[in-house]
């Protein structure tokens, strides 16, 4: 998924392997992720992806100051899922903590390592027997 702030921006879903590096994407109020070797395309997440950064997490707080969150591994998460107009796109890391995405600093650099397993499709016991009796 791509935050909701990116609709107008070029974007392709991630691959396993990707190179990938937080970015601030011009006319847009948000941040995301970018290949590296195309820095005007946003590169949208599942969730559930797990990314290796190169380095620990760094984060925004608002000022000039930015924090390290002292992981190096993130699963991509939606949040706020039900209101629209807000950010969405957040990592949660291994201690639980969640952070949005347009708080990363940016220049941070992250491969795709896995993105989530395909949900199954199920049929119904009940639509089964019926489709194979009739």
């Amino acid at each position: 998924m791509c935050d909701y702030s990116l609709d107008l921006v070029a974007s392709r879903p991630a691959r396993v392997g990707d190179k990938l590096v937080s970015t601030r994407f011009p006319q847009t109020i948000t941040r995301g992720f970018a290949s590296v070797g195309e820095p005007n395309v946003a590169v949208c997440l599942l969730p559930g992806t797990e990314l290796a950064f190169e380095n620990e997490v760094q984060c925004e707080t608002g000022i000039v100051f930015s924090w390290r969150l002292g992981h190096r591994m993130a699963k991509f998460q939606q949040v706020n899922k039900g209101r629209s107009n807000v950010h969405r796109d957040a990592l949660e890391f291994p201690d639980g903590k969640i952070v949005l995405l347009t708080r990363l600093c940016e220049g941070q650099r992250a491969t795709v390592l896995q993105l989530p397993a395909n949900p199954h499709v199920t049929v119904d016991h009940a639509q089964r027997h019926d489709t194979l009796v009739a």
